[in-house]
């Protein structure tokens, strides 16, 4: 499932930034050498990010 439109990014690879240590939208995004545009993305980013993270 894509998770960021602007940057093609898709919910497995926010899940491995997650595991990779990002703790927010931003971070993650930077991994795959993106950034963050319009913001529409970061509360589903979060959700996973906080799910990725509590699960470790």
């Amino acid at each position: 499932m894509i998770v960021c439109v602007c940057n093609a990014i898709r919910e497995t690879q926010v899940r491995q930034a997650a595991r990779d240590g990002a703790s927010c939208p931003t971070t993650a995004y930077r991994c795959y050498g993106a950034k963050p545009r319009c913001g529409q993305c970061f509360s589903f980013a979060r959700d996973i990010i906080a799910a990725e993270r509590s699960a470790a």
